[in-house]
């Protein structure tokens, strides 16, 4: 009799739940986008017997965060012994208090009235009366940690297959307590036309007529369901003049529901933190991390740890290095900005806009400026405004594209100022005399093509980055730069008048020098006093003769020196052994280097800075162990002019010998233990190759007009890229593509090899895409796929494409393709791609394609 009750009690249990998941799934058409979300967050509850589970909902304000959870649980709910959705916490919790949070919670969940006298108490019954019960539990908008502690502090306090749903607006609330966290995506296009239509016309799509408005709108809401319901309730029955009206009024004064709504991430920032994201949401949308961490941390405000609490309350994010933000978050922005005081931007904390620009220009003289920070659109001119600038006490943050040729007035003394950017500025010098600017970080005059002379330096005692790139009249540089202590980063490149850099005495926190393109600079700055902070020294293109013993002396921990293409250059007097960490050296074009009493050294290319043995022939040993890349292109070295100590540099992996004189190389290539990239490419006079290394990679040898023979390369396992064109007398080039294919077909890698080929006249560029999908079989039957092509002229581009065509909800494999993707080829004549279909089988449920395409001159 019991086991027929328990039986048809689980037969009753049965059909209400089907019954249920019946009625929900009705329930649901009805909520739009909701289904595939739904989906998603029930992957992520693995709901079932085993142990308990914690899951995060996590979103921008007005994202459907709430909307998602409920559905949840009224579709779920009935597969529990209890259930509890405990709604909007942030406010309650506020207004009642923890205490009364957890006496509802329990009453709920037990089906009883229960009365807590401390919250210590509360958490206490939470976990003795549910640790058996299988519940399901929401906890809806949590903002403080102390929410989650006081009514769900431990998976231990509910039972067996207990799961447990949060949301919120800060992703940091949810990594200690969940197990996962599922973000919740902005609604399609398609998504938020239907809801809109169905607030705005009470149906599934745009009346007639009223299309092109109802796309302004959605575009204007951007996809969040909090804006597309209040707007479309509120056009709802509004004639088209109302819409159009609407939509105008939209662009100046935002819907304030709207706003207050997402003003509740902000309203829960430090204060700190507040300014931090009205200056990113006003200025530093769409610009690049490194910029707008500079900025930030000029005005002072450690933008490290604020801005992953803003990427956390899902205020920011940054994608590709790009700072961004959703359009109605940074139109919140705007709108606390303006404040109280809508028309008076003179009270504004920061001014970005033209017409408040100018209305701020038209005030009286004398007018109370409350700007902060002051960013100036390159086509604002009035004659007023230097001084209506010079008036603004409280700016911290300047930026002003093309600054007008008059200099700040006299006046103009802010004493907050951390940053001033003056890109294409007309003005001759920045200001007359010294200006104290105690706070300046950031001096930015890029491309003011006119400017003459800098300012003194020594009233801008915090100044650490100088930007001077393309002042291309510049002459005097104030000799103050020489002891600044505080500088980090000076920027010089292309100031193509600067004939001498002022002798440096204390600048001990210098990282980066850059003298780049400075094509009348002739002497190497003098240096007095350590730089060990220095990393970076750029001065290719210069005119300079003599890199001196201060280098070796002053700049020990120097790890890049460029001097490319400095044509005059003729004696090293620094000893490069003492920079022990030196990893980069480009002497590109440097062909006149001699030592110092001119005898010869090499034939053509001398450096008497290294270590001689008794047969006159450079020691490499004299650079330093962690040398990794060596560029000693175009210096005409000779037979001899590379010799065996080279395989000393044991931490070297790239060297490139492009455009030498030499006909053969020692053999003591082969002992360079980490060399990966060589290029040996218009080496006219090369005959063959010498043995390379195990851990070769990339070998170009491209128009070597005189090789002969490359030697067998199939030894080499990890080589996979390597380029021969226009070296006519070539005639192995199959033999190097089998013995290759042999190698690297069993390395789960790809290959690129491009061949000699032969030049034709050709007239006009034709392009050829051709898409290849691989066999059914292709997993068993076939190895890998090859493609060539045949270019005719010398400036033919052919590029190959190799790629996975993939489901638009699968994620890509970047274990292979990436790295193929990124090294597309853009050589000429024969070219063969390789790509072993091993790589491709760990997505063998997928499509995989090749995308060939072809450029021709035909």
């Amino acid at each position: 009799m019991y086991s027929m009750c328990r039986h048809e009690a689980k037969c009753i249990k049965d059909i209400v739940g089907r019954i249920s998941g019946r009625l929900i799934t009705n329930v649901n058409k009805h909520l739009i986008g909701i289904e595939t979300r739904l989906q998603d967050l029930k992957s992520k509850l693995e709901i079932g017997p085993g142990g308990v589970r914690m899951v995060g909902i996590w979103g921008v304000g007005g994202g459907g965060k709430t909307t998602l959870a409920s559905t949840a649980y009224t579709e779920i709910s009935h597969q529990f012994e209890a259930h509890c959705l405990l709604e909007n916490i942030r406010d309650e919790s506020s207004k009642y208090g923890l205490k009364r949070l957890q006496e509802i919670f329990l009453s709920r969940l037990l089906k009883t009235n229960v009365v807590v006298e401390s919250e210590i108490e509360g958490r206490s019954i939470i976990e003795r009366r549910l640790c058996r019960k299988r519940v399901l539990v929401v906890l809806d908008d949590v903002d403080d940690v102390m929410q989650l502690d006081a009514l769900a502090g431990s998976h231990d306090w509910f039972g067996e297959g207990s799961r447990i749903i949060i949301t919120t607006r800060d992703e940091h609330l949810l990594t200690r307590h969940t197990d996962a966290i599922y973000e919740v995506s902005l609604l399609s296009h398609d998504e938020a036309i239907k809801l809109f239509s169905r607030h705005a016309y009470r149906k599934e799509k745009p009346v007639e007529d009223y299309e092109k408005l109802s796309q302004d709108v959605v575009s204007y809401a951007g996809g969040l369901p909090l804006a597309l319901e209040i707007l479309g309730s509120f056009l709802y029955d509004k004639d088209k003049d109302e819409w159009l009206s609407a939509l105008v009024k939209l662009k100046s004064i935002p819907d304030v529901k709207v706003m207050e709504r997402l003003k509740i991430s902000y309203d829960g920032l430090e204060l700190h933190e507040k300014e931090l994201f009205l200056d990113i949401a006003c200025f530093l949308r769409r610009r690049h991390v490194n910029e707008v961490m500079m900025v930030l941390d000029a005005c002072s405000f450690h933008p490290g740890i604020g801005v992953k609490v803003l990427v956390q309350k899902s205020l920011i994010n940054v994608s590709n290095g790009i700072f961004d933000m959703h359009d109605l978050i940074e139109e919140m922005a705007h709108y606390i900005v303006r404040g109280a005081y809508p028309n008076h931007p003179e009270k504004h904390s920061r001014i970005w806009k033209r017409e408040d620009i100018i209305e701020c220009c038209a005030m009286e003289a004398g007018t109370l400026m409350e700007n902060e920070v002051l960013v100036l659109p390159s086509y604002v001119e009035h004659p007023r405004l230097p001084h209506v600038v010079a008036n603004m006490k409280k700016l911290r943050w300047i930026d002003w594209d093309r600054y007008p040729a008059s200099s700040f007035p006299s006046n103009f003394q802010p004493s907050k100022l951390g940053c001033l950017v003056l890109i294409r500025g007309q003005q001759k010098q920045l200001w007359k005399g010294c200006k104290h600017l105690p706070n300046l970080k950031i001096l930015d005059l890029r491309y003011s093509k006119y400017l003459m002379k800098t300012p003194d330096f020594n009233g801008l005692p915090c100044l650490e980055r100088l930007n001077l790139r393309g002042c291309e009249k510049l002459k005097e540089i104030h000799p103050s730069i020489g002891y600044h202590e505080r500088l980090v980063l000076v920027d010089m490149t292309r100031c193509l008048n600067l004939k001498k850099f002022p002798p440096i005495i204390r600048m001990k926190k210098l990282e980066i020098l850059k003298l780049s393109s400075c094509y009348q600079l002739q002497k190497f700055p003098d240096i007095h006093s350590n730089m060990d902070s220095l990393v970076s020294l750029q001065l290719d293109h210069t005119v300079i003769e003599v890199v001196p013993t201060s280098v070796g002396k002053f700049c020990t921990n120097l790890v890049s020196l460029d001097l490319h293409r400095c044509y005059k250059l003729k004696r090293i007097a620094c000893n490069f052994h003492l920079l022990k960490r030196l990893e980069d050296i480009n002497f590109f074009g440097c062909s006149q280097l001699q030592s110092q009493d001119s005898t010869s050294v090499m034939s053509r290319i001398r450096l008497q800075s290294f270590q001689q043995d008794s047969s006159a022939n450079l020691k490499f040993a004299q650079f330093p162990h962690l040398l990794r890349r060596l560029n000693l292109s175009y210096c005409n070295l000779g037979d001899g002019d590379i010799p065996s100590g080279i395989c000393e540099l044991v931490s070297l992996q790239i060297l490139d010998l492009s455009g030498n004189t030499f006909s053969r190389l020692h053999s003591s290539l082969l002992r360079i233990p980490c060399l990966k990239f060589l290029s040996l490419s218009q080496c006219t006079n090369l005959v063959e190759f010498p043995s390379l290394p195990s851990s070769i990679a990339i070998l170009n040898a491209y128009n070597c007009d005189s090789l002969e023979s490359i030697g067998d390369l199939s030894k080499y396992k990890w080589l996979w890229k390597v380029s021969l064109w226009n070296s006519n007398k070539l005639t192995e080039g199959g033999r190097v593509l089998h013995s290759m294919l042999q190698r690297n077909a069993i390395q789960d890698r790809f290959m690129s090899v491009t061949l000699p080929g032969r030049q034709h006249d050709i007239v006009s560029r034709t392009t050829t895409i051709i898409t290849l999908q691989l066999p059914p079989n292709w997993q068993s039957e076939f190895i890998g796929f090859l493609v060539s092509c045949y270019n005719h002229r010398w400036n033919d581009e052919c590029v190959v494409v190799i790629k996975q065509v993939m489901p638009m909800d699968s994620e890509p494999d970047h274990d292979h393709w990436e790295e193929f993707d990124k090294n597309p080829e853009s050589f000429e004549h024969a070219q063969v791609g390789y790509v072993p279909f091993s790589s491709c089988k760990k997505r063998c449920n997928q499509k995989c394609c090749l995308v060939y395409r072809v450029n021709n001159l035909t």
